[in-house]
C-alpha cells in the first residue's frame, strides 16, 4: 500500500488519466453510443501500438521543447502576453484560451493541407472510435507538431504552468469526447454549451467527407461556432466511422499504418467499390441542432 501511495504521490496526474482511461472504457461498454463495427481485441492492440510511438515522440521530443520554451518565454518576458500590464491570473486564462484555440487552427489545418492529412488520416482510419482511438496519432504528426508548438506557446509566451494545465485539459477532453459514452441528450446539449461532447466529436470522424471538415475543437466546442464549422445534425445512429477508402480489414494493420502516410493514397471519400460516401438528407435543418 506504501509503495502504491509513493507512485500516486510522484505521478498523480498520468495515474489520473489513466484511471479516467479505464473509467470511460467501462462506461462506453455499458452505455455504447454507436455499434462497433469490429473486435475490440484486434481494434484496441493495434491503437494502443500506435498510441504508445505517439507518447513517445510527445515525451522525447514535443513536450520538453514546448515546456522549455515556455520557461524561456516566461523568465525572458517573450511574447504578446508579456507586452500587456496584466495580472497573472488574466495572462494565465488568456494564454489557456489562445492555446485551445490556436489548436482548433492547427487540427483544421491537418485536413486543409494534404501532406499533413496523410499523417493525421491514421487517426481517422479507424473503423469504429472509443476512448482507444484518442491517441491514435502517428508518431510522425507528433514529431512536427512540435514546430506547431513552438510558434503556439512563443509567439504568446504561455507560462510553463499554464501550458502544463492545458496539457491535462486536452487529454481529459480528448477521451472524453472520442469515447463512445452514450450520455443523456439532455446532459449532452448543456455539456456541449461548453466543451465537446461524443456526439459532436462523433460526427467529425464521419465517412462523409464534409462532416468530417467540421467540429475541429478540443476543450471549447466555441472555436466552431466561431469559425463556421460546427455541425451537430446527424443522428449518431447515421453515423459511420472511418474513411471509405480505407476501411478494409487490412488497412488497420499496425504496419500498414505507419507506412500509410508514405504510400500512394487511395480515394479517401470513396467507397472500394467507387461510389462516393454522400448523405442525402439531413433530418434537422440546423446544423447547430444536437439530435439523438
Amino acid at each position: 500500500m506504501s509503495a502504491l501511495m509513493d507512485l500516486l504521490a510522484r505521478h498523480p496526474v498520468p495515474l489520473g488519466l489513466f484511471a479516467l482511461f479505464l473509467v470511460l472504457a467501462a462506461a462506453e461498454t455499458l452505455r455504447p453510443l454507436r455499434r462497433l463495427k469490429r473486435r475490440r481485441g484486434p481494434r484496441w492492440t493495434v491503437n494502443l501500438g500506435i498510441t504508445a510511438l505517439s507518447f513517445a515522440a510527445g515525451s522525447l521530443v514535443v513536450r520538453p521543447v514546448a515546456l522549455g520554451l515556455a520557461v524561456w518565454a516566461t523568465q525572458s518576458s517573450y511574447g504578446f502576453l508579456h507586452w500587456l500590464p496584466l495580472p497573472a491570473w488574466t495572462h494565465a486564462a488568456l494564454g489557456f484560451l489562445w492555446l485551445d484555440l490556436t489548436f482548433y487552427w492547427w487540427h483544421r489545418a491537418n485536413h486543409v493541407y494534404p501532406l499533413l492529412w496523410r499523417f493525421h488520416n491514421v487517426h481517422h482510419v479507424d473503423p469504429d472510435m472509443d476512448v482507444t482511438t484518442s491517441f491514435r496519432f502517428h508518431f510522425g504528426e507528433t514529431l512536427y507538431s512540435t514546430a506547431f508548438r513552438v510558434l503556439q506557446v512563443g509567439l504568446a509566451g504561455v507560462g510553463p504552468a499554464t501550458y502544463l494545465l492545458y496539457e491535462i485539459f486536452f487529454n481529459v477532453a480528448t477521451m472524453f469526447h472520442h469515447s463512445n459514452l452514450r450520455l443523456p441528450l439532455a446532459l449532452e446539449r448543456v455539456l456541449n454549451l461548453v466543451t465537446v461532447t461524443p456526439r459532436m466529436h462523433g460526427l467529425h470522424h464521419s465517412t462523409v467527407g464534409m462532416e468530417t471538415n467540421s467540429n475541429y475543437a478540443v476543450v471549447f466546442r466555441w472555436w466552431d461556432r466561431l469559425h463556421g464549422t460546427l455541425r451537430l445534425n446527424v443522428p449518431q445512429a447515421q453515423v459511420v466511422i472511418g474513411v471509405p477508402g480505407y476501411l478494409r480489414p487490412g488497412d488497420n494493420r499496425l504496419v500498414n499504418l505507419l507506412g500509410l502516410p508514405f504510400l500512394r493514397q487511395l480515394p479517401y471519400w470513396r467507397w472500394p467499390g467507387g461510389k462516393a460516401s454522400l448523405r442525402k438528407a439531413v433530418p434537422v435543418a440546423d446544423p447547430r441542432i444536437m439530435v439523438e
